[in-house]
């Protein structure tokens, strides 16, 4: 499939750009296709890693039953959102994946993106992971985004500030 281009491709932010704030940010929106064709959006923590977008949650739900419908999804991170009241405007800067979501089946490699999730958010307690692991990982189900576009934007003012930086 064909992506989109960027309407506005001055704003356009850099795959390595991109890759930084998937890298950095603790959470941002799935959004699916969900029950009678309404989109459902929900807001989800993540880890970005080896070009793979990874989340956990319980092994049934509303979103479970969208991603086993549907497997195409998108997830929307933001890390800027300053509201400029005299300006009417927003400095903005987000970053948009679309892709197709695989649920974790093989044990091993659930037991990994378990690890890798936890490591995310708390990287000093490895004796804590595995405790929590051992307690939950059971009742837990662990899927991915395989990434097929990746898209990031950002407020033409920030673009202006970079490049008056740049000069």
């Amino acid at each position: 499939m064909e992506f989109r281009k960027m309407r506005r491709s001055r704003q356009q932010l850099s795959k390595a750009e991109c890759d930084i704030i998937l890298t950095t940010a603790t959470s941002g929106t799935l959004a699916l296709l969900g029950d009678d064709g309404y989109p459902y959006a929900v807001p989800i923590s993540h880890v970005y890693a080896d070009g793979k977008l990874y989340f956990h949650s319980a092994l049934t739900g509303h979103k479970i039953d969208a991603i086993r419908h549907y497997d195409k999804a998108s997830f929307c991170v933001i890390s800027a959102d300053n509201v400029q009241p005299s300006e009417f405007t927003t400095y903005f800067r987000s970053v948009i994946v679309f892709g197709r979501i695989r649920i974790v089946e093989s044990e091993e490699e659930k037991l990994r993106s378990a690890i890798l999730l936890g490591n995310r958010f708390n990287p000093v307690d490895t004796e804590g992971l595995q405790k929590e692991i051992e307690k939950g990982l059971s009742r837990m189900l662990v899927f991915y985004m395989d990434i097929e576009h990746i898209s990031g934007k950002e407020a033409i003012e920030l673009v202006k500030t970079r490049n008056d930086y740049l000069c």
